[in-house]
């Protein structure tokens, strides 16, 4: 049974990550061999990284691809919610309950 306040348990559990999304698939190609990739997804030219979310890892990656002149269209932050706390926990998706009758 885990015990905690709500910010302290999302962060055990881990599991954020960052999106990334390119507009130019060259920039897509490069980031995906320079970056550590979680999945990708070739089609939407979206890649997904590990990360906490923090200003400074954020600021490491975004100094990463800068360097590496990689240009990222759009960047989509995930930290980990209490519905990943439940599945961590109890390795089940979490359900809608049907309303009462």
């Amino acid at each position: 049974m885990a015990e905690g306040p709500p910010e302290e348990l999302k962060r055990q559990v881990g599991g954020g990550h960052i999106t990334l999304r390119f507009a130019d698939p060259r920039d897509y190609e490069r980031a995906a061999r320079t970056l550590d990739v979680v999945s990708r997804n070739d089609e939407a030219c979206t890649l997904q990284i590990p990360g906490r979310g923090d200003v400074r890892s954020l600021r490491a990656l975004l100094d990463r691809l800068d360097h590496a002149s990689i240009a990222v269209d759009e960047l989509r932050v995930h930290t980990p919610d209490l519905d990943d706390v439940f599945l961590a926990l109890t390795g089940n998706q979490a359900t809608e309950q049907e309303p009462a009758r």
